[in-house]
């Protein structure tokens, strides 16, 4: 389990998340496993993860999206805003792609690759990764045989909330993509005119 974590962490698409319930819900039956050691082994996956999944964007991510981000519409000005966006709101990026799949795979990566500093992803990146893998692994064990009840109901809801979000964080960005690159690029600019920068 902490291996599957581990490298969804590092930005492979797996489904951590079933190995983290599936690893509680055998505690709850068996008693084999204390579901302390899989909720600690889940947030070491988590945590550890993410940060190699940092150092890889950090070394290897920003030239690679300069290279070829263009065939997947992240042009220039893109970058230069996804820079942007983690400088000014990193933290919360972080700590909330934790709980959606699509960024949870690549929100380190992307880290990494925007520069963002490190200090500041690993305090949010711990934060994050505690409340996910610590929250679905107590949360599942504590709920029992009540999460396939609920998991229909809080799944849609957490689901449709999930999606309401990215739409409006879209529509969002559509609007203000114009005004926030402007932002970036004289933040850029300001930046680089600054001698040792």
């Amino acid at each position: 389990m902490t291996l599957a974590v581990l490298l969804e962490s590092m930005g492979i698409p797996i489904p951590a998340e079933t190995c983290i319930i599936t690893a509680s819900l055998y505690c709850l039956k068996t008693h084999h496993l204390a579901i302390q050691g899989v909720a600690l082994a889940a947030i070491a996956g988590a945590v550890i993860g993410d940060n190699f999944g940092y150092m890889i964007g950090r070394h290897f991510g920003l030239p690679l999206l300069e290279k070829h981000g263009a065939r997947i519409g992240l042009t220039p000005e893109r970058l230069i805003l996804g820079r942007y966006l983690f400088s000014h709101h990193g933290s919360t990026i972080v700590f909330l792609g934790r709980f959606v799949s699509l960024l949870r795979v690549c929100v380190a990566l992307l880290a990494g690759a925007c520069n963002m500093r490190w200090r500041r992803f690993m305090l949010f990146n711990t934060l994050g990764g505690t409340c996910w893998a610590g929250g679905y692994a107590l949360g599942t064990y504590i709920l029992g045989r009540k999460i396939s009840q609920l998991s229909g109901p809080t799944g849609m809801a957490i689901g449709i909330v999930t999606i309401i979000g990215l739409f409006l964080s879209g529509l969002f960005l559509r609007k203000n993509e114009k005004r926030l690159t402007q932002l970036a690029l004289k933040e850029d600019a300001a930046l680089s005119a600054r001698p040792g920068v």
